[in-house]
């Protein structure tokens, strides 16, 4: 008689990994807002780890631009800057429009997915849970992007995830009356997909992006 194989459990991450998503997390929902200097010790004592992963941590939040070291200081999380705010934008524009414009003819496909992320941003925001809020937000777009058809120009996209959500973070929680105005934006570009004219789609799209790039500036 055969019995049936155990499924293998999931290895457990390594103190590194667990320094470093713990970190990570950190710093994208602003519990370490920019300009801010933290101690390896204070990393270690919050994640739950030694020094040692927190270094290893850290050098990976280096390369990604996320922290500056500072030897026998600790590590400076880095402010987003005007010129990162600038760029993103930019290239959210280039993408999401592009993206934007070769969905339209199979806009039927794709406005139920966008309904359901419309959906849980609601829930969020009911909750008054602004990372998951944040969350769906940015799901509401990739998915645009990914129905496109274009992995390269996905995986593209997806490289400015993390400096989405660290911007969105700061929007959210810095400007609250942005959260009513992304809803309503959100809700404008589904009523789009529901008519017959592209130029209203793609002027949806992009005047979202527009505003929410004015409110990132005034947070300056």
């Amino acid at each position: 008689m055969t019995h049936p194989t155990a499924s293998p459990r999931a290895a457990s991450p390594s103190a590194a990994e667990r320094a470093y998503r713990h970190l990570k997390r950190a710093i994208l929902e602003q519990v370490y807002p920019g300009g801010l200097l933290v101690s390896e010790g204070e990393i270690a004592e919050a994640a739950g780890v030694s020094r040692t992963p927190v270094r290893e941590a850290l050098l990976r939040l280096e390369a990604e631009g996320l922290v500056a070291l500072y030897p026998k200081r600790g590590a400076l999380i880095r402010p987003v800057s005007a010129r990162e705010i600038a760029d993103v934008i930019e290239a959210r524009r280039l993408v999401e429009l592009h993206a934007a414009e070769r969905v339209w003819p199979r806009r039927a496909e794709l406005k139920a997915d966008l309904a359901r992320w419309l959906a849980e941003m609601r829930r969020a925001h009911a909750a008054g849970d602004v990372t998951a809020l944040m969350a769906a937000d940015r799901a509401f777009h990739a998915t645009v992007v990914e129905a496109a058809g274009n992995e390269i120009l996905a995986e593209l996209y997806h490289r400015l995830r993390d400096r989405q959500l660290r911007m969105g973070e700061a929007t959210f929680r810095l400007s609250p009356g942005w959260a009513e105005v992304a809803l309503t934006e959100h809700a404008g570009q589904l009523a789009a997909l529901d008519g017959d004219d592209p130029a209203a789609w793609l002027d949806a799209v992009g005047a979202h992006i527009d505003n929410a790039a004015t409110v990132l500036r005034t947070l300056r």
